[in-house]
């Protein structure tokens, strides 16, 4: 299975939305949770004003929007932005005094900081700051880090106006399943604001390529929460999850570890014996010898020193998928011990 959301950010982000780092995203997500304001009002305390550009009072402030913000108060007056955008701020302003609700007890929940108005929501949403979810996954993924940069510079790590996502992998994460190598990685996003939910999605993975795609993945396990009342409760669902993949992931090392240990401690008569050996992971008979005259080197044909060989030898190689079914081949000899 391909996973394709870390592409799809890739090619949806501009580098301004790009991090570095776990500590950089952070960073940026709790300054903008210190600058924002949630203000309740009711309908007929909000009002748009035409000044050369349309703004939005609220009470006795005034604020522009952004274009999200804008599509939230087209959608709450139930007018097509796209029409809205073709007139000008006066015409635009007549428009929102006709339509925008005024009557009604409920309150309107909107959230502003320096630039504006971020988000305007009814009772029903209940708001997940970034800047909380970027912490739980710094205290509960420790190891976990993003991918190698993708061929246009971008991280895997984003944040901007509307929504955050995270694209992270364990490295060191490596484990055998039915014979064959994966790591441990997750997506995981948020949007405080209302354009999108909260979610994760875990996995593991054989590659990732430069366009971020997640190759061979397996054991996917995807979660999703509205922002309602119980949003507050999907931290605690992340971290659940987040433990789940960890703790399969340090099984799976373990099991691992002691296969490595095994086939160190395994050896084999001779070349032939070692060749038989090799023809028994579907190994061509070109690169199987190869791998031997470097495992002979070492002193002893052990059926480590033979799968370190292979992996020695299928970083030479050019084609990436010829890497990657040499490296899966060769791990597959550590089943054989």
């Amino acid at each position: 299975m391909e996973l394709t959301r870390a592409s799809k950010e890739l090619f949806a982000r501009s580098p301004d939305e790009r991090y570095e780092s776990l500590g950089s995203l952070w960073e940026y997500c709790r300054q903008k949770k210190d600058k924002s304001t949630d203000r309740w009002h009711a309908p007929h305390e909000i009002r748009t004003a035409a000044n050369g550009n349309l703004r939005l009072d609220i009470g006795e402030d005034s604020f522009y929007m952004n274009d999200w913000s804008f599509s939230q108060l087209c959608r709450l007056a139930g007018v097509a932005k796209d029409t809205v955008n073709r007139l000008s701020p006066s015409t635009a302003d007549q428009v929102f005094k006709e339509t925008l609700p005024r009557s009604g007890n409920k309150p309107l929940q909107l959230l502003t900081d320096d630039n504006g108005v971020r988000s305007l929501h009814g009772t029903a949403y209940t708001r997940l700051w970034d800047a909380d979810l970027v912490m739980t996954i710094r205290e509960f993924a420790v190891d976990f880090q993003p991918p190698q940069k993708g061929f246009n510079g971008a991280t895997g790590l984003y944040a901007g106006e509307q929504d955050m996502f995270c694209f992270l992998i364990d490295p060191n994460g490596w484990c055998e399943i039915d014979g064959e190598a994966f790591a441990p990685g997750f997506f995981i996003w948020n949007s405080e604001v209302g354009r999108r939910s909260l979610g994760i999605e875990t996995f593991w993975f054989q590659s990732v390529c430069a366009n971020h795609i997640v190759w061979d993945a397996t054991e996917v396990i995807s979660w999703k929460r509205k922002h309602t009342a119980s949003i507050s409760e999907g931290l605690t669902d992340i971290r659940r999850i987040l433990t789940q993949l960890i703790d399969k992931r340090d099984e799976r090392k373990d099991g691992f570890y002691k296969a490595v240990k095994k086939a160190m401690e395994s050896t084999v008569a001779d070349a032939d014996e070692a060749m038989k050996l090799i023809s028994k992971g579907g190994i061509n008979r070109s690169l199987a010898k190869k791998a031997l005259e470097i495992a002979q080197e070492k002193g002893r044909f052990s059926i480590w020193s033979i799968v370190d060989a292979l992996t020695q030898l299928s970083r030479e190689m050019e084609n990436v998928g010829d890497r990657t079914d040499a490296d899966q081949k060769a791990a597959g000899l550590l089943a054989l011990v």
